[in-house]
């Protein structure tokens, strides 16, 4: 889709801005929207004509809109609820956390604002919907994290977004614009959606060609028999089971406090979030000097083909193979196994990351807070265990089926960055007058067969 641009355009005054079409206004927000921070938290009434009422707080604001499920109560006074209360239209801006992180109100339903948020409402006829796009724009930018100074604790204060540096088109163009972002912007979301959906559906058949290996073994001919095992079902005549510490010659839990990080450091620390179903994530880790580095290690090293196993936290239950020796130490949340000579350290890692394995320690997560599988539960995991040459064999099997499926995943991977990309880019140049919008129109849907063959009579 290419687009026209303005037929004239003059310098903003504001260097960061650049060159605006000549009709549009460049000034600060507050000439066209009044800002309001919200109230600090009261949990206790302090006159009789207090009220009880629901508010927002900055974790409702989402990027893809305000999330409504978990809204809490405080008590406001009358004159709270005259000026505080949210009006369908208003905008909502985040003041600290993620900051700059804006959504709009759509509701008629009464609620309230804690001083989290900034509220952003139009003074005379300013389109909210367009000024959202606007610091969608300049929090994509860099632009509200640089005035936050967010190396720091970082707030996006009342006084910083009024005084946003704010491009103002006539108000019919604003509309015009927020209609051209909306339609657009949908029809991108649905193709990152559709990217999403085929990645969630290739670790799915990722998962399940390591389960089916792992239990099942590559002959489908083989003899079967029950495992008298519930978790793992049938499997071949041939195969055994064993409990996991049967396995291993070497069972280590981390040292149970937390490492003192170095960014410059020379030794890399394995934690929960640097696994993904046997892929261990370099590029992310935090690193450590030598001194520390032997301080973690001093119970024991990890050596390559050692497997690391994620016990606690949202993402237990993933296990890699550690690539080296002599450069890793474990994280907190994490364990590490090296197995005995009749096992392969790959089969293992695959096995370990299987949905029958998966769901033995799962026993110790039902209704937990914070997700925690008990060192003795995990020791006990019953394990298939084939002859050596199967094992060895069914590891270069998933090997190279799962660098198939991987590179899929990393492909609708970089599909959905490269639409996230193209919207961002779209968003910006809307708001910024680099393409004119003005006669556009949003293109029919594609008629249906049956609409087709109403039309035809």
């Amino acid at each position: 889709m290419s687009f026209l641009k303005y037929p004239a355009y003059k310098d903003s005054g504001v260097e960061w801005l650049g060159m605006f079409p000549i009709h549009w206004t460049v000034t600060l927000l507050k000439r066209g929207y009044e800002v309001v921070l919200g109230k600090m938290l009261q949990p206790d009434s302090k006159n009789e004509d207090d009220e009880f009422l629901p508010y927002l707080r900055a974790a409702n604001i989402q990027s893809a809109g305000v999330d409504a499920r978990d809204v809490r109560a405080m008590w406001f006074s009358p004159s709270e609820k005259k000026s505080l209360r949210l009006l369908k239209g208003d905008l909502l801006v985040s003041e600290g956390g993620d900051v700059g992180r804006s959504a709009l109100w759509d509701s008629d339903q009464e609620c309230y604002f804690q001083n989290a948020i900034n509220r952003i409402r139009s003074l005379g006829s300013n389109s909210t919907r367009y000024l959202f796009y606007w610091m969608v724009s300049i929090k994509k930018s860099g632009y509200i994290d640089v005035v936050c100074n967010k190396s720091t604790i970082a707030h996006f204060t009342a006084e910083k977004v009024a005084a946003t540096p704010t491009p103002f088109p006539p108000p019919a163009e604003q509309v015009k614009i927020a209609q051209f972002l909306n339609h657009e912007s949908a029809k991108i979301d649905t193709l990152i959606e559709e990217q999403q959906r085929l990645i969630e559906l290739l670790k799915e058949k990722r998962q399940a060609v390591i389960s089916h290996a792992v239990t099942k073994g590559l002959d489908p001919n083989v003899p079967m028999k029950d495992s008298g095992v519930e978790w793992l079902g049938k499997m071949p005549a041939h195969w055994a089971v064993s409990k996991l510490k049967f396995m291993t010659d070497r069972v280590v839990d981390c040292p149970h406090e937390t490492p003192v990080y170095d960014p410059d450091g020379d030794y890399l620390v394995i934690r929960t979030a640097d696994l993904d179903q046997g892929v261990l994530k370099p590029e992310g880790m935090y690193r450590l000097q030598h001194g520390e580095y032997l301080n973690r290690t001093r119970r024991s090293s990890l050596i390559k083909n050692d497997v690391v196993y994620g016990r606690e936290g949202e993402r237990w239950g993933h296990a890699a193979l550690v690539p080296e020796s002599d450069l890793f130490a474990l994280g907190q949340r994490m364990m590490q196994f090296r197995v005995g000579a009749h096992v392969c350290p790959e089969f293992f890692m695959y096995q370990l990351n299987s949905v029958p394995v998966y769901r033995q320690g799962e026993v110790d997560t039902v209704g937990a807070t914070a997700p925690h599988v008990n060192i003795s539960t995990i020791v006990n995991y019953q394990m298939m265990v084939p002859p050596l040459t199967e094992q060895l064999q069914m590891s270069l099997h998933l090997s190279k089926a799962l660098h198939v499926l991987d590179s899929l995943i990393a492909e609708s991977i970089g599909m959905a960055e490269l639409l996230r990309e193209r919207r961002s880019a779209l968003i910006s140049a809307a708001v910024t007058g680099k393409i004119d919008v003005r006669s556009w129109q949003a293109r029919a849907a594609p008629q249906t067969e049956n609409q087709t063959e109403a039309a035809l009579g």
